[in-house]
């Protein structure tokens, strides 16, 4: 999606659940039980005070801010809990992730509200009876319904006008985005200045109109005027989507559910190509993809099935990326229950670098070795995509005279950074042991080689040996988890022919006994 072309006009969509606390724990109550009177309660200055109603109680006259004494004299019976603020926010997050079905641009509201940035979005969402912004509110209120949840949705030109019809205004209000009748709670105003305006006759937001904007602000300060302002549009006021949203996204909804490998595979290709267009436009290729997969049974604050791709270098080719997609469509689960199947996927280029035009040979195909490397790069990325990432590496030298760091793992397709040379002049072992393995040995004297050493209960008795090579920790680093900040290395070869690389640790002390170590094997 292309925000830059779609800021005419501005819409935004402003979700309240006005029940959240009490609808999360009565979709798993038995229906008999959520037909009961039911409160949720904290702890203030050593009361019990009501935090939370369900519809039960409020229709008692129970409502948020009564003493759990008080709620008794309305319903002797009433049933309590603790309320938890942090899973109730928690089950927020969830639910404006939910909701990156309609857009991207999603955020949490807390307590109770998510605010959605619909801008260029409301075409997409339809039905015989309704189109645009009309079914794309209906449609999410009627799914979070479903889900157990009391929901209402506005659609507005400004967040803040949003958020005041959602909660104060009544369905025509709601309908004609009308703030002059709202109260003046609507704007977000702290309860002191509300009472403050209430003292001086003014209860509607329509009654500021014609106040002296300097008198107000200097009585009540800069904050009444700029809610103010955003109601109206006067003043912007971002909204920080809950996750980033990737520059590089495609996304396709369906008019009827998808459940078919062949169909899927298909969409996905769909995808890939709008995509790489938008990104050779740019000049970029991918680096790493992420293809969201909506199901029609999705519980509301259920997470999308995610497939996540990672490539070697990047890439803009539609075709490469739907082989190395392939085995992982396999993955998607298509739910259970009439109608199964996928209703939206959306494709995003999370991560991405440069990536200029290649100069193509008179057949059309990639000439000299690029045209090999692009195959060594499928290669490796299908590689990783079966055994891991970590598992298809390149090591290059690193500077460091510890056998353990003088390698490090590189991407296999990536620029090689400045070599380090390794150690000249000194044989390595092919082969080393992580970490080293303890060894029983015996020496004559502290610097000689040994002459029988024991690994894993196997004796080998020495028959040849060079050594000592010393080398010493790097002090910036420490002595490491086994604490060997200094090492004598020899090479030894058993009666069997075989060669082992052992060190002693640390310096030779009479009163101490050596401690001996297996490092690697040579050749």
């Amino acid at each position: 999606m292309v925000r830059g072309a779609e800021r005419t006009r501005r819409r935004i969509l402003a979700l309240w659940l006005p029940r959240l606390p009490t609808d999360a724990r009565e979709r798993f109550m038995p229906p008999e039980s959520r037909a009961r009177p039911f409160v949720l309660l904290r702890t203030e200055r050593q009361r019990r005070v009501v935090v939370a109603v369900n519809r039960a109680a409020a229709v008692l006259g129970i409502a948020p801010g009564h003493t759990l004494s008080d709620a008794r004299v309305l319903e002797p019976a009433l049933e309590v809990a603790e309320a938890t603020p942090e899973d109730d926010s928690a089950l927020l997050g969830r639910i404006a992730d939910w909701a990156r079905r309609y857009s991207p641009w999603t955020a949490a509201d807390e307590p109770d509200g998510v605010v959605i940035d619909i801008t260029g979005c409301a075409h997409l969402f339809g039905n015989p009876l309704l189109e645009g912004e009309p079914a794309l509110a209906a449609d999410l209120t009627g799914r979070l319904r479903a889900a157990g949840f009391a929901a209402r949705a506005v659609i507005a030109d400004t967040p803040a006008a949003a958020w005041g019809l959602v909660r104060f205004g009544s369905p025509e209000q709601r309908q004609r985005e009308s703030l002059d009748g709202l109260p003046l709670a609507a704007l977000r105003l702290p309860a002191e200045t509300v009472e403050g305006l209430h003292a001086l006759g003014l209860r509607r937001i329509g009654d500021l109109h014609a106040m002296p904007r300097a008198g107000l602000a200097a009585r009540f300060g800069a904050g009444l005027m700029q809610r103010y302002d955003q109601a109206f549009g006067r003043l912007d006021e971002p909204i920080s989507p809950r996750r980033p949203v990737p520059d590089h996204r495609e996304r396709l909804t369906f008019a009827e559910p998808i459940a078919t490998p062949e169909s899927i595979a298909g969409a996905l290709r769909h995808l890939l190509g709008r995509l790489c267009k938008g990104l050779e436009a740019a000049g970029q290729g991918a680096r790493r993809l992420r293809l969201d997969a909506h199901r029609t049974d999705q519980r509301v604050d259920d997470e999308p099935q995610s497939l996540t791709l990672g490539t070697s270098r990047p890439t803009r080719d539609p075709a490469a990326l739907a082989r190395l997609f392939a085995p992982l469509l396999e993955r998607i689960e298509l739910g259970s229950g009439p109608g199964p199947g996928l209703e939206t996927l959306v494709l995003s280029a999370t991560e991405t670098g440069p990536l200029s035009a290649v100069q193509t040979a008179i057949d059309g195909e990639e000439a000299g070795d690029q045209g090999n490397d692009d195959k060594l790069a499928e290669l490796g990325d299908r590689l990783a995509l079966r055994l891991g990432e970590r598992a298809v590496l390149r090591l290059v030298p690193r500077e460091s005279w510890l056998p353990e760091r003088c390698v490090a793992p590189h991407p296999p397709m990536e620029r090689l950074p400045a070599q380090k040379p390794w150690p000249a002049g000194q044989p390595r072992p092919l082969r080393l042991l992580t970490p080293p393995e303890p060894v029983e040995a015996t020496a004559p004297l502290p610097d000689d080689p040994p002459l029988l050493f024991v690994w894993r209960g196997v004796p080998h008795r020495v028959r040849r040996a060079e050594g000592p090579e010393r080398i010493e920790g790097e002090w910036w680093r420490g002595q490491g988890s086994l604490g060997l900040a200094l090492r004598d290395y020899y090479r030894v070869e058993d009666e069997g022919g075989r060669r082992f690389w052992l060190f002693r640790a640390g310096l030779y002390r009479p009163d101490e006994t050596p401690r001996w170590f297996l490092h690697g094997f040579l050749a």
